[in-house]
């Protein structure tokens, strides 16, 4: 009887040492989107750290509506778009700035964690570091329009007929750049914008012509270039990518002008119980070797520098052809959008879009 308690009470103790262990045990409460954290990378980083990992997936608007209603609890780690962190930030206060110091920088590309850092500040506080990010520019069939380098160049008129691109926001800044202007830097001037936003839309009527159609869905513009009834078009670097395993004649092409690129961050929560564990997941997956998972699960690429090598064969010769060192660093990043530009912006796009 006495070695039957006995051996109850060690059991006791033993089952009590393990519910203690496991109330003890860090989790990392990870708001993120779709394949930004693919379940092989997940157990790489538990295997390594002994961390729980637990995911979320979510939207941009999805994650500041949660982070909202808690005042920035519920997660340790969250990944908004870049440039929706600075105004939510000044309006709800849900994030914590980034100890830089924390972070190994060495491993992210420089001028995309340079453009996050200023993308994210409030005031000398930084609020995102970069993850994963994208960019739209030319879809370009090689063998029809080979001289189209840049989004004005879809207004030639040896290809009237032949082009597309959206009515959107996108086109208004990519052709800026491509005239000449700097929209970004006029942000904060609404008059000035709306001189360069007069400029665009000049130049759109007198491209209207020319246009096959404006493109309304990736399956619609893929239809079109794979037909040949497009022969150049504004595009998504993925989309294009797409079309290329398809017909090797047709590859993204970054403009001479500047791609137009979004970065997905990473931002921490204000009210996050496992910042450690943040910080650790930060640095593991920008790995190069890591982020290269991602890059296969997600379909874009990181900002984990050298990551490329590691990505497959085709992903990586993609890349490659469509972006040199030049191009990463003349990538037009997406600030934080001032209220109002988009209600300027709109109001160009439906006259552009009534024009005979």
């Amino acid at each position: 009887m006495l070695n039957k308690r006995l051996s109850l009470s060690a059991l006791a103790l033993s089952m009590g040492a393990m519910v203690s262990a496991q109330a003890n045990a860090e989790t990392l409460r990870l708001l993120t989107w779709g394949g930004y954290a693919p379940q092989e990378v997940i157990e790489m980083f538990e295997k390594e750290t002994g961390i729980e990992v637990k995911v979320t997936k979510s939207n941009n608007e999805d994650m500041i509506s949660k982070l909202r209603a808690t005042g920035g609890s519920g997660f340790d780690l969250a990944q908004p778009s870049q440039d929706r962190i600075t105004g939510v930030q000044q309006q709800f206060g849900i994030y914590q700035p980034i100890d830089l110091a924390r972070i190994e920088q060495q491993q992210i590309i420089t001028s995309m964690l340079d453009a996050t850092k200023r993308n994210t500040a409030v005031g000398e506080q930084v609020f995102g570091v970069p993850h994963v990010w994208g960019t739209s520019g030319l879809v370009v069939n090689g063998e029809m329009a080979k001289d189209v380098a840049d989004y004005t160049d879809l207004c030639q008129k040896q290809y009237q007929g032949k082009i597309s691109y959206r009515l959107k926001r996108p086109t208004l800044i990519g052709f800026a750049f491509a005239l000449g202007e700097d929209p970004f830097a006029a942000y904060a001037d609404p008059v000035k914008y709306q001189e360069i936003l007069n400029k665009v839309e000049k130049t759109l009527v007198e491209c209207k012509p020319l246009v096959k159609t404006y493109w309304s869905g990736g399956d619609e513009l893929m239809n079109l270039m794979r037909s040949n009834e497009v022969v150049a078009a504004m595009a998504w670097d993925a989309g294009g990518w797409k079309l290329n395993r398809d017909q090797q004649n047709i590859q993204f092409v970054a403009p001479k002008s500047g791609a137009l690129g979004w970065i997905d961050t990473f931002a921490i929560p204000k009210k996050s119980k496992a910042v450690d564990a943040a910080y650790k997941w930060i640095n593991f997956v920008m790995r190069p070797e890591v982020a290269a998972k991602i890059t296969e699960a997600a379909g874009n690429f990181t900002a984990s520098k050298g990551s490329d090598a590691y990505v497959n064969e085709l992903a990586k010769s993609q890349f490659n052809a469509s972006f040199s060192s030049d191009d990463i660093d003349n990538i037009k990043w997406y600030p934080a959008v001032p209220a109002g530009l988009e209600a300027m912006e709109g109001k160009v796009l439906d006259r552009v879009q009534a024009a005979n």
